[in-house]
Parts: C-alpha cells; sequence; structure tokens
C-alpha cells in the first residue's frame, strides 16, 4: 500500500496553504457583506478548534479576520460566514449553542472527557449539500475551463439545485407542516433548516445569473455565437421571427387567465411560463394570465444560417398580441415554478405496488410549491398573485437577472465546436476481455483471475454490458439475475435479458420502481420484462434497493460455476460515459452465493444476515465497518501504523462520524474523499486532528465508493454502492465486495494516490465547512485525476494491442 502516512506532509494540511484563489475565481474564499457571525457562536466554534473556554469574551478584533487568511497549522481559527456555506448561523434555542467540553492534549487518555454527540462536531446536511453546489458552480465560473465546458457546469448547476429544492426543501416543508420540531445532529430543526438553506442558496442562484451575464454570454459572443437581444434585431428579423412564431409557436401555447370566471391556473413544476397583465380598457383593474413556454420546442431559435440566436421566450414575450388580440398588454415577467417531489405514501397498505408508483407520479405533478424564480424587475402585481396563489414565502421568492432555466443551455454543448470543448473521450476496451471483434471468452477470462472495471475509463459496453449479453447468448449459462435501479431508456441491459429469457434461460430481475426520478422508466422496462415470462420483483417492502449486482450461473465440465458483477454505479449506458465508477466481475464463489442469498430475499421475502464475503445492507454492513474503524483505532493505540481512506459520495451518519472521531483521536491516519455531502469537521483539535477531509469535482463525477484499510498490515479493500449514509447503511439494500488479488489492489492503490495528489480537481475542507481549492506547485506542474487516468488506460489498451 503506498498511500502512507508519510503523504500527507503533501496532500494535508501545507497544501491549504497553497489554495488560497482570488474572488473573481473562487466562490469559495467570497465572504458575505451581511456580516461576521454572532459573538457567542464564533466563541463557541473557536472553543472546539483551539480548547478555550466557551464563555469567554469574544476577541473583538477576530471576528474580522478572514478564514482564508488565517494559518491552518495554528491552534485556532477564526470563523467568518460565508455565502457559500452557512453552516454557523445560530438557531435560537438550540443545543448548538450550548458547546461541549473541547478537546484537550489528554483527550487520547481520557475520551470520555469530550460529548461526540454535540451538535457542533456535525455540520448540516443541507448546507453542506449547498457548499457542493458552490463547487460545482466554480466549473462554470473557472476560466481555466473550455467555454462549452463552463455552459455544460451552468446546466448542471441548475439540474442539481432544481433537485435539492424538490427533494431537500420540499421534504423540510413537509416536516414543519407536520410540526416536526426534532433537530438534526447538528441541531437545527426543519424550520432553522428550511430558512438557512434558503438563505444560503439565494448566493448561489445570484452568482450563477451573474456568471452568466457578465462571463459566460459575452465568452459566447467572442467565440462567434450570440445570444441576440429581440430588441437588437433588425426589421426583417423580427418579421422572420414573427413568421416562425405564428406558424410553429402559436399554435402550441395556451392562454390560462385568472379572473372571476376562471380560477387560478395550475403551473407545472419547473416549467418556464411567462405571466401577463392584459386589460380589455384605460382604467380597469388588470387581468392575469399564464403562458407557458413549451418544452418540445427548441429554447435557442436560430437566425437563418448564422450561429445567432434568440430565446424561445422572447421571441413569445415579443408577439404576444397574436396570442391576446383586441386587449392592451400592460406588463409581463417569466417565472418558473418548482414543486415538491416529497410525496410520501405507505407501501406497505398499498395493495398493488405498482398502482402506487403511478400514484406517485401523478401526485407529484400536483404537489406543493417550494421554490418561485421571477425576473428581477417583474411587476409587483405579479409577484403577489403568485406567492399568494401558490402559498409562497416571501424568503421562497428568487428575483434574478437574465434567463431563468440554464438546463437548455446544455444543447450548446453539441455545436460542432471542438475548439470549445475538452479533447474528446472515447472509453477503451479493458485490456483482460479485449475488443468485441477478438472474440475473448468473457467467462474464461474471469476465471483466470477477477477483473476491475474502471468507467469511463474503460467501455461499459465492452465490460458489464458484454458480460451480460455474453450470458444471454451463451448456451452453457442456465440463469442470469440482476438488480437494476436506474438504466437508459433504451437499456442494452434489459434487452439482453429479455433475449436471455427468449433462449430459455432462467432471468430473475430485481426493478426499483422508487428510484426517485425514474420510476416511469423502470415501470415500463419491468412491464415488458414480465410480459417476457420474466421474474420480477418490485423492490422490498420498507428498503429502496440500491446495490448494483448481477449474477450468473453457468453449466462447465467441473460443475455449476457463478460468476458475479458488483458495481458503484448503475446498469446506464449513458452515464457509464459520465460517472466514475468501478465494478468488479469476479468468479469467487463465496461471493457468488452470498448473491444468491441476496436476490432470493428479492424474491422471497426472508432476509439473511449473515454473508460469506460480502458486506449487505441492512444485513451486516454497519457493523463491519464499525469493526474496521475500531480495528484501526486498535492498532494506533498499540503504536502500530493505521490507515484508513474512504472515497464515497456522501458522508451523513452521525455513529460513523462518531467512529472517525474516536479513529482519530486514537491516531488513525484518516484521508476521506467525499464528493459532496459531509457532516464531520476535519482539523478541530484532539477530535479529528489526524482527519482531512477532500472534495473532486471535475470532468466526470465522481460516484465510486472505495474504502482502504491498513488492518495492522493485513490490508483491506472494498467497492460498492453505499456511501456512509444513514439511509445507505439501514434503509437501503447495498452491496459492498472485498477486493482480494495483489494485482486489482495496486490498481486502487493508483486511483487513490492520483486522487489525494489531484491539484486541479480537488478542494480541501476546512473545519468550518467552507472549501478552497487545490492549487498548482510552484514549478508549474499539475495532477489532473481524470487525465491521469485517460493516460493510463490509453497506454494500457496500446501495450494490448501490440502484443
Amino acid at each position: 500500500m503506498l498511500i502512507a502516512s508519510e503523504m500527507q506532509g503533501d496532500s494535508g494540511p501545507n497544501e491549504r496553504d497553497a489554495t488560497e484563489r482570488d474572488d473573481r475565481e473562487s466562490p469559495t474564499d467570497e465572504r458575505s457583506s451581511e456580516g461576521t457571525l454572532s459573538d457567542d457562536v464564533a466563541v463557541s466554534f473557536r472553543a472546539l478548534l483551539d480548547g478555550s473556554d466557551a464563555d469567554a469574551p469574544a476577541d473583538s478584533d477576530g471576528a474580522d479576520e478572514r478564514a482564508t487568511d488565517a494559518d491552518p497549522d495554528a491552534d485556532s481559527v477564526v470563523l467568518e460566514r460565508t455565502d457559500a456555506t452557512d453552516d454557523l448561523v445560530p438557531a435560537t434555542g438550540s443545543d448548538r449553542d450550548v458547546l461541549p467540553v473541547a478537546a484537550s492534549a489528554e483527550t487520547n487518555s481520557a475520551r470520555s472527557d469530550v460529548d461526540l454527540t454535540a451538535p457542533a462536531y456535525y455540520l448540516n446536511r443541507e448546507l453542506s449539500e449547498l457548499a457542493f453546489q458552490r463547487r460545482v458552480l466554480h466549473e462554470a465560473l473557472d476560466g481555466a475551463n473550455p467555454l462549452l465546458e463552463r455552459v455544460k457546469f451552468l446546466a448542471i448547476v441548475t439540474t442539481n439545485l432544481d433537485e435539492f429544492f424538490r427533494k431537500r426543501i420540499g421534504g423540510l416543508k413537509q416536516q414543519i407542516a407536520a410540526g416536526v420540531t426534532e433537530a438534526t445532529p447538528d441541531g437545527r430543526t426543519p424550520d432553522e433548516q428550511w430558512a438557512a438553506a434558503l438563505e444560503t442558496a439565494r448566493p448561489l442562484f445570484e452568482r450563477q445569473a451573474a456568471c452568466y451575464r457578465d462571463e459566460i454570454r459575452p465568452a459566447l459572443a467572442d467565440a462567434g455565437i450570440r445570444i441576440v437581444d429581440y430588441d437588437d434585431l433588425s426589421a426583417g428579423e423580427r418579421q422572420q421571427l414573427r413568421e416562425y412564431f405564428e406558424s410553429s409557436v402559436l399554435p402550441t401555447l395556451t392562454p390560462l387567465t385568472f379572473d372571476p370566471a376562471h380560477p387560478f391556473p395550475f403551473i407545472s413544476n419547473q416549467s418556464l411560463s411567462l405571466a401577463v397583465l392584459t386589460r380589455e380598457r384605460p382604467g380597469e383593474e388588470v387581468t392575469f394570465s399564464r403562458v407557458k413556454i413549451p418544452r418540445n420546442q427548441v429554447r435557442f431559435v436560430q437566425l437563418g444560417d448564422d450561429t445567432r440566436y434568440v430565446l424561445l421566450e422572447d421571441v413569445v414575450r415579443a408577439n404576444l398580441e397574436l396570442l391576446f388580440p383586441d386587449v392592451e398588454i400592460v406588463d409581463t415577467a417569466l417565472f418558473r415554478v418548482t414543486r415538491n417531489a416529497e410525496v410520501r405514501r405507505d407501501e406497505e397498505v398499498a395493495e398493488d405496488l405498482i398502482e402506487m408508483i403511478e400514484e406517485v407520479i401523478e401526485e407529484r405533478r400536483f404537489a406543493t410549491a417550494v421554490r418561485l424564480e421571477l425576473e428581477r424587475d417583474a411587476p409587483e402585481t405579479v409577484r403577489e398573485i403568485l406567492t399568494r396563489e401558490l402559498e409562497l414565502d416571501e424568503r421562497e421568492v428568487f428575483h434574478l437577472d437574465g434567463p431563468l432555466d440554464y438546463r437548455d443551455f446544455a444543447a450548446l454543448t453539441d455545436l460542432d465546436r471542438p475548439d470549445l470543448k475538452l479533447p474528446a473521450w472515447s472509453p477503451q476496451p479493458h485490456p483482460r476481455l479485449g475488443r468485441r471483434e477478438d472474440a475473448t471468452n468473457v467467462f474464461d477470462a474471469i476465471s483466470d483471475g477477477d477483473v476491475l472495471v474502471h468507467h469511463p475509463y474503460h467501455s461499459f459496453e465492452g465490460t458489464v454490458q458484454r458480460f451480460l449479453e455474453a450470458a444471454a447468448n451463451d448456451p452453457d449459462v442456465l440463469a442470469i439475475k440482476a438488480a437494476i435501479y436506474r438504466t437508459a431508456s433504451d437499456s442494452q441491459i434489459i434487452e439482453s435479458l429479455l433475449e436471455a429469457a427468449r433462449n430459455g434461460k432462467q432471468v430473475a430481475v430485481m426493478v426499483e420502481l422508487k428510484a426517485r426520478f425514474d420510476e416511469e422508466n423502470n415501470l415500463e422496462w419491468a412491464k415488458k420484462l414480465e410480459e417476457e415470462g420474466i421474474h420480477v420483483a418490485y423492490g422490498t417492502i420498507g428498503y429502496k434497493t440500491h446495490t448494483k449486482t448481477s449474477l450468473v450461473v453457468r453449466e462447465e465440465d467441473d460443475g455449476v460455476q457463478l460468476y458475479s458483477h458488483v458495481g458503484t454505479g448503475n446498469y446506464h449506458s449513458g452515464t457509464a460515459k459520465q460517472y466514475e465508477d468501478l465494478g468488479l466481475l469476479t468468479a469467487d464463489r463465496d461471493i457468488g452465493q452470498d448473491l444468491v442469498r441476496l436476490f432470493n430475499y428479492f424474491t422471497g421475502h426472508s432476509m439473511y444476515r449473515d454473508y460469506r464475503r460480502l458486506l449487505i445492507a441492512p444485513g451486516n454492513m454497519r457493523d463491519r465497518f464499525v469493526d474496521l474503524i475500531r480495528a484501526e483505532a486498535e492498532h494506533a493505540r498499540n503504536g502500530e501504523d493505521a490507515r484508513i481512506v474512504a472515497k464515497m459520495n456522501r458522508l451523513e451518519d452521525p455513529a460513523i462520524v462518531r467512529e472517525l472521531y474516536e479513529a482519530s483521536m486514537a491516531g488513525v491516519d484518516i484521508d476521506l474523499i467525499v464528493r459532496d455531502i459531509c457532516r464531520l469537521r476535519p482539523g478541530l483539535e484532539g477530535v479529528s486532528d489526524t482527519i482531512d477531509v477532500y472534495s473532486v469535482v471535475g470532468r466526470f463525477l465522481e460516484h465510486s465508493r472505495l474504502f482502504y484499510f491498513r488492518a495492522g498490515g493485513d490490508e483491506r479493500y472494498y467497492i460498492g454502492s453505499a456511501d456512509w449514509m444513514t439511509r445507505n447503511l439501514d434503509n437501503r439494500v447495498e452491496a459492498i465486495a472485498p477486493i482480494d488479488e495483489p494485482r486489482l489492489r495496486s490498481q486502487l492503490d493508483e486511483i487513490l494516490e492520483t486522487l489525494l495528489s489531484d491539484d486541479r480537481n480537488r478542494w480541501v475542507m476546512r473545519s468550518d465547512g467552507t472549501y478552497e481549492r487545490c492549487q498548482p506547485a510552484a514549478d508549474g506542474s499539475s495532477t489532473n485525476v481524470h487525465e491521469t487516468r485517460m493516460r493510463s488506460v490509453l497506454s494500457e489498451t496500446r501495450r494490448d494491442a501490440r502484443r
């Protein structure tokens, strides 16, 4: 294992000194104009960092210091609130105002002196997720990225924040409406979280709009891609667009008027709409109408053959008199409504789970509004009508400059402008499996030794998809079982399973109907599978099935053999080109038998708790992870080298956070690579001194889960589908597989080492929940994990081609 503790000098605290950026480049370095933390919270949190008395008076000069100017190696850090993560805003009357006795030099020998359940040791889940969105937005702000890559991230931010409001803000509003006052581990009630999240999100939207207005739109124009204001068009161009509007757009529009004769119209979720105020005669009251900008029309209306575009909403607004003849159009305003996605149903009393899912999809369309986006100069009348009729709080209204929905801007990345994009990447054949045309027998290759696949560097079609295609057409295969959480709408994986059934094989598929926002797609596939006589299980009562596993049962000369796939990502060919994921293809008998038991649970009803090799949630996974962490702590107490490296999407479970704190207090060297949500505070003296937290955001979405434990020299490696979140460990069906073969472990070492040395995509987390982006070395050398992995896999492919 090359990831030794000596690396800390290069990838730990010293690196933070080199990560400061100016305000233009690094949004996380910005500080809110609203001022510093309240004195009592600033002092209380300082007590956690330096062991001072929480009741001592605040240093009046310290409140003006910037966290980025503080020495990360000093005994104390003065915190100031940022508009990226407002994690330290006090909640009136909450336990966060009463902090525990701070850690001291004697903490390691007197662990009971520290109350690790105190709220001050935990960051807020919602605000941590918004901090991640800030890092995503940075990719759009970063002028070092190609222009269309920046446009892509502008669209990704909108998609991510839409989901955040639908899921998280929507869930909080439901809790508030139900009178829930129970505090989260960080001490916030639902109402306090809701208010803090809205306050923290507002600057994100404003910065996104400013990024488009001040940077991306002018840069696009300089590159010859001009998004033109309607008022800047010539008379001939306006006439051309009017004809287009009248022939192609007008027939699709349906004005919905709100007056005594018409109820307030239903505003569909995330649709871009135009509020139109009209009156028939001067002096009369205005009438409100809503016009939906159609999603099935191109958003960027091209002017002739030129790379000049007008936004569809501008075309509609400029020609409204054709939609509202014989009335005065007084004013207009663009707006967009986001609705709650958290529709709660009791699946245990649903007579039919499929019917319940269909009802949830329908109900979601009419769910409570959770956000209103409105043009900055919208008339007050429009704002009043919308907030009243949608029953929105003023804090849920976001007045923004520029376009209100950037999702469609991703279409610009399809332009044939390679000069404005990252170099194209084509996933490569796996060296162990070869190219499809080589006719390599997949099962022989796996029998010769486990295969580790790494997407999108290795081709999904040539590895995982090929594994199931080969099984479907191999006459010796007796049965195939697979768990599908998300898949493509034109999934070849599903087609392979259908083909297997037509070829007379026994096929069983677990289709998770509760995969949020993919329910409809999964429901369609489930019905097609059943039509072919395939055994389909529709999720499990009480748990969401999140595991990414498949099993092939094959008759061979020496008996029935089991071939397994355990992955970190979905069986989705599309996302496999964009998401970084790992997968294990193995003929290990014990892993195969564990999957047999797991699939029997899917189609039966009894859950095994003991497994031979796999870590399965909700069976043995939590206990095994706790045992592994505690074993490292024990090694450290005995004076041995102790090391944990864990890569995941989210670290949220309070119990796991406490175990990591205790391991750090024992002296375990811990690196956590957590893409987005992280409750743990690193770098707290006497509590988490030996823990560093990093986040990697770049070209590919870091999605794999990878865990390393030194284990006294008997090293342990695991990959699988589960994050360290309560829902993954207790409320979902998950699978984590051990990696045993030395050559595969070396590959995982290489991945982890590259991640920990990346200075292009890696962010360092501070104790207050803010992040700073790593910077290349002074000599100009740089490490980019995605580019490094691409070069490595290309080298493997070339070596394989020469053999």
